[in-house]
């Protein structure tokens, strides 16, 4: 633009009359259109200085308005290319995050299956397994209890089918399964019922108001007694377990106490089912502590803030 503008105000210079700055307005229009605005702006600033220079003797200034009209020209046209530009960025970026809801969205449900299936099949199969065992014992000697034991097996097996479907509410033909209704703290005596049928002598204590709960902490609060009694079952060794439920205005506290051997670590900080208790407990900005309990055995206690987080 320099050269071009340089140029145009020696030509009106020598000649002693107003050339038409056609090449000038040229050059300005397009470094109004490739340059910010700025830049732009001192660049014609320059050009239009020399051309009064070289208009002075002509005293006619009509021709700068080309000048001018080419740089409110050319700065249009790269304001508007700047807009276009942001919002095809921002077009990107919205889709490029909403990808990244979806995939995120996926991850947590899976993990959220992970959970439940963890869950589900960790505690019938544990139950399942004492069962079989105390068939074998009095196979020969008591076969009326053996059946009975049995007859819990397969009760447990159906229940644990039946739950394992509505988690996954999906049928053999691959389409969408009637979905039923999800395990809460109101189905803690039937948890408890089962638990004792496998040689699990547990006792249940609720204290309040029962109230109805938010179905997702409702959800996670029975998980993590079911998983604090598998616990019992699978690792203690213990013959006796006390749950104690708490109802508050504002939170729902949990307590899973034995009297059996201490196999794991303090404050939940080993085992899977440990850790899955603490992030259900987290997600509703809740605490967990799980440890040695003072009389002997072993403790899992749980606030959980109703309404909170989930």
């Amino acid at each position: 633009m320099l050269a071009v503008v340089t140029l145009g105000a020696l030509g009106t210079a020598i000649a002693y009359r107003t050339v038409v700055p056609l090449a000038g307005a040229v050059a300005v229009y397009t470094v109004a259109v490739y340059e910010t605005r700025r830049r732009s702006a001192w660049a014609t600033a320059g050009a239009l200085a020399a051309m009064v220079a070289a208009t002075v003797r002509s005293t006619d200034y009509a021709s700068l308005v080309f000048f001018v009209a080419a740089w409110i020209l050319g700065e249009n046209l790269r304001t508007r290319r700047a807009y276009l530009n942001e919002l095809e960025e921002k077009a990107d970026r919205l889709e490029r995050e909403r990808e990244a809801n979806i995939q995120r969205a996926a991850a947590e449900e899976q993990a959220r299956i992970a959970r439940e299936l963890h869950d589900v099949i960790a505690h019938n199969v544990s139950v399942m397994t004492v069962q079989a065992a105390a068939a074998g014992d009095v196979f020969d000697s008591d076969p009326a209890r053996a059946r009975e034991a049995l007859g819990a097996i397969e009760s447990t097996g159906r229940a644990a089918l039946t739950e394992l479907r509505r988690l996954l509410a999906v049928d053999r033909d691959g389409s969408r399964a009637e979905l039923g209704p999800q395990p809460g703290l109101g189905a803690l005596d039937e948890l408890v019922a089962q638990v004792r049928g496998a040689g699990l002598d547990v006792e249940l204590t609720v204290e309040g108001e029962r109230h109805v709960l938010p179905a997702a902490l409702d959800l996670s609060a029975y998980r993590i007694v079911q998983e604090a009694l598998t616990n019992t079952l699978k690792h203690a060794g213990a013959r006796h377990a006390w749950v104690d439920v708490s109802y508050g205005d504002a939170e729902v506290g949990i307590s899973i106490r034995d009297d059996g051997a201490v196999t794991t670590e303090p404050n939940g900080t080993s085992g899977r089912g440990l850790v899955g208790m603490r992030e259900r407990v987290e997600l509703f900005g809740g605490d967990l502590d799980a440890g040695p309990s003072e009389g002997g055995g072993y403790v899992v206690s749980a606030r959980l803030p109703v309404g909170a987080g989930g």
